[in-house]
């Protein structure tokens, strides 16, 4: 299953100790920055770190380039697309609106937005938005997402008429599914509520009273100093990622910041100037699977795979960027880490930064192994390319990245390719190499569809159940290959 351009999951962590001393301090810069440098080299990293804890700033820098034609270094005042980092905003601005009994979160959808369709709008709340358990189909799921939705205008009413409407998935606030419809809901919300534009009610809620001077709504045609330019790393190398309107992901995913100005973002949530402490508390109270209002909870593993961690915060990925930012509240620690290539490995820097701050010997970078697969490829066949795999996997298993992630996206950029078959073939080894794991099973059935062959498709979405109930594609899918097929008249 691939992952659409607003979300990122990611592993979160809370601090353990504070009180170092300058040295140990300079020490853990040091260790960082080397870890996030190695990163960079093996082409797992492109963008800007910040790492603080409650004396300040341990490191801020960047790595690579904030625009490869013209060899600009990225920097720390380097601008970067956020993608769903947004959502925590949304969810901040819909919580001040609460504080003004202006909106309640038991409020129907179908009050706040009247002319939304009231056999569903009237069973979805506020919560159900602000968590992603309204049931919504999420629009950038739909099928024709990429080829006739992302790139092209469009109005709010528009969008949600079309694509945010649909019948819905499943009861509200009885699952959890990660939901870009039920975000661009609430930027209409914000927007029906104060009377004013999402990016103006953004700016002057938000970004203003923090001092946030190098965030904002990202619009394509204005000119925007300092903006880095998107990347993906491809099967033929580093290439521009393909363009989107920005109106697309709206209050889901289109802001932009740097890692300074998000910075300051973490630090006034420790203060009540934005909202009250009870209303905060609420916001980051999770719900199911970890979920809150914009913000996720998850236990996690330190590189020692024994020491166990928990933080909150959100991952973002959208054409050409992905986003990650964690924090520690309890000790005022964060880990921020935004990157112009849309295939970075951020959740391995994360962990590795983490190790470092809790004093474990975080693991090496790895390359990619989708690099010599595609060398492989290119002077033979997908044979070839699996063999090298297999090969470097039992001769090389420290030097590279063997991960369901990195065979998963080898295999849609094929299918972008229109190398079909191939693809399949990459499918199939990485439900070989990782036959519990439900997404993968998932990635194999939509290449199946692809080819035509349902049962195949079938078999492989059953699979995905299987291991990972609760993926509403899966789900999806299979509900309308299983229904019976329509009489002729």
């Amino acid at each position: 299953m691939t992952q659409r351009w607003m979300y990122v999951r990611v592993v979160l962590g809370l601090a353990l100790v504070l009180g170092v001393s300058p040295a140990l301090a300079a020490s853990k810069k040091e260790s960082i920055d080397k870890l996030a440098a190695r990163y960079a080299e093996y082409q797992q990293f492109n963008g800007t770190v910040l790492v603080a804890d409650a004396r300040g700033v341990i490191l801020k820098k960047g790595y690579g380039l904030a625009n490869i034609e013209w060899r600009i270094p990225a920097a720390p005042d380097t601008k970067f697309r956020l993608g769903s980092i947004t959502k925590q905003f949304t969810s901040m601005l819909i919580m001040q609106l609460v504080a003004e009994g202006k909106l309640k979160l038991d409020d129907p959808l179908g009050k706040l937005l009247p002319e939304y369709r009231q056999d569903t709008g009237s069973r979805i709340t506020l919560t159900h938005l602000l968590n992603h358990t309204s049931g919504i189909p999420s629009f950038t799921n739909h099928p024709d997402f990429a080829a006739k939705v992302s790139r092209n205008p469009f109005t709010t009413a528009e969008l949600v008429k079309q694509y945010a409407s649909g019948d819905l998935e499943f009861e509200p606030g009885t699952k959890f599914a990660y939901n870009n419809s039920g975000y661009y809901l609430l930027g209409v919300i914000i927007e029906r509520v104060t009377g004013k534009p999402y990016a103006q009610v953004l700016k002057e809620r938000i970004f203003d009273p923090v001092g946030m001077k190098d965030t904002g709504y990202d619009v394509s045609a204005e000119i925007l100093p300092k903006r880095a330019s998107g990347y993906e790393s491809t099967p033929e190398g580093i290439r521009n990622a393909p363009y989107i309107d920005m109106g697309i992901p709206y209050a889901a995913g289109a802001m932009y910041s740097t890692v300074e100005d998000l910075f300051l973002w973490d630090r006034a949530l420790y203060a009540d100037t934005l909202l009250s402490a009870e209303l905060k508390q609420r916001m980051f109270t999770p719900g199911l699977k970890g979920y809150a209002f914009g913000w996720e909870y998850h236990d996690a593993k330190l590189d020692d795979g024994k020491t166990g961690i928990k933080v909150q915060g959100h991952g973002g990925g959208i054409e050409g960027f992905s986003t990650l930012i964690l924090r520690a509240p309890e000790t005022k620690e964060v880990v921020i880490l935004l990157s112009n290539n849309s295939r970075s490995n951020l959740q391995g820097l994360a962990m590795g930064i983490w190790s470092i701050l809790r004093g474990v010997e975080p693991a090496p970078a790895r390359r990619s192994i989708t690099v010599p697969m595609v060398a492989a490829l290119a002077k033979g066949t997908i044979r070839d390319a699996i063999s090298t795999y297999r090969a470097l996997k039992a001769g090389k298993p420290e030097e590279y990245k063997f991960t369901p992630g990195e065979l998963n996206s080898f295999g849609y950029q094929l299918m972008a390719k229109k190398r079909l078959e191939d693809a399949i073939e990459i499918f199939k080894l990485n439900v070989e190499m990782f036959p519990k794991d439900g997404n993968v099973h998932d990635s194999l059935g939509e290449a199946y569809l692809a080819r035509g062959d349902k049962a195949l498709a079938i078999e492989s979405y059953r699979r995905s159940l299987e291991f990972d109930p609760g993926n509403a594609n899966a789900v999806r899918v299979l509900k309308g290959l299983e229904a019976p097929a329509a009489k002729a008249p």
